[in-house]
């Protein structure tokens, strides 16, 4: 290694498996940055559940061996690389996207997925806007097209994408229902834009959902685990709703005649199907509601690097209302 080489701290990957393979390194240089590319110096990154099944190696796409996890991150502009005029050295940023891994000191990623983060929240919700927010906001605008005036109803929106989408919702001035497992659950969902809540462990929940609705039924349905739900989301909605599939984890049988009679649709959602347009049209739409202030992500359990595993164990294994989670390197 050359002498007098910038050197950070990172967790690396070296094998598939549980949350002991997250191995924490001190003598990783330093990237620097090439043409298109920035160089954050990392404050906060968030934790999603993605990330410990990519590490398990059970998830559909495998990276190289060895990687470092990480995507969310927030933090300041340390270098760019030629060709970049949107950042300089000092700018507060975030990411939906790392290049290099955001399990680090410092993080690469590409200018066009790199975003300003304004100056009302601070790092640790600067890292939270990222997979959440942006999910939820292509479930809501760009895949369910949702109306002023319309009803949603975010199944399992104690979560983050769930809390997200109750406070992107009815900053767009829609009738805001929720279902959440545990008292803490639904008293998190009322302070963060919905209406009501409702208690999906409860037996009868979807009849008191009905008699809340009545006749006009629900217009979207934002669903975070299909192949418990889905059945019961089709007998739901409005004729023309829409469900919109943010997570399932597994096969569902249901009768397509409940969709045939109210011509509904099931529409699923994958945020990396996104284009660098409709990103940048996500971001400026988040951005905004940052500096006004209706987006306000809840932040959870903070953790160091050198906790990460404990992080990975948490995020899979406990119930209930999800924070966001976050890796601290300030």
């Amino acid at each position: 290694m050359a002498t007098g080489q910038k050197l950070m701290r990172v967790i690396r990957v070296f094998e598939f498996g549980g949350p002991e393979v997250l191995k924490l390194q001190s003598d990783i240089a330093v990237p620097i940055p090439k043409d298109h590319q920035v160089l954050i110096k990392v404050h906060a990154c968030g934790v999603n559940p993605v990330e410990t099944y990519i590490r398990s190696g059970t998830y559909s796409r495998k990276p190289l061996l060895p990687y470092t996890p990480g995507s969310d991150v927030a933090g300041v502009i340390e270098a760019v690389g030629d060709n970049v005029f949107t950042f300089k050295k000092g700018d507060r940023v975030f990411t939906t996207s790392t290049i290099s891994g955001g399990y680090a000191e410092y993080a690469l990623a590409a200018d066009h997925s790199v975003y300003t983060l304004p100056e009302k929240p601070d790092f640790e919700q600067g890292a939270a806007f990222g997979i959440l927010y942006f999910t939820a906001y292509r479930a809501l605008l760009h895949s369910a097209r949702v109306k002023a005036g319309e009803s949603v109803l975010v199944h399992g929106a104690s979560g983050g994408v769930g809390l997200a989408a109750c406070q992107i919702a009815r900053a767009y001035v829609l009738k805001v229902l929720g279902t959440a497992g545990t008292e803490e659950g639904q008293n998190i969902v009322l302070q963060n834009g919905a209406h009501e809540v409702f208690n999906h462990r409860e037996l009868n929940y979807i009849d008191k959902i009905k008699k809340s609705i009545g006749e006009k039924r629900i217009d979207v349905i934002i669903e975070m685990l299909a192949n418990v739900n889905l059945s019961n989301d089709l007998n739901l909605l409005s004729y023309g709703g829409r469900v919109i599939v943010v997570g399932s984890r597994g096969p569902i049988e249901i009768n397509p005649r409940d969709i045939m009679a109210k011509e509904s649709s099931i529409i699923g959602v994958v945020l990396y199907s996104s284009t660098k347009e409709e990103f940048r049209q996500f971001a400026a739409a988040l951005q905004a509601g940052m500096e006004i202030g209706w987006l306000r992500p809840v932040i959870g359990s903070q953790y160091s690097l050198e906790k990460v595993a404990q992080a990975h164990e948490n995020i899979i294994h406990n119930s209930g209302a999800r924070r966001k989670m976050i890796l601290l390197l300030e």
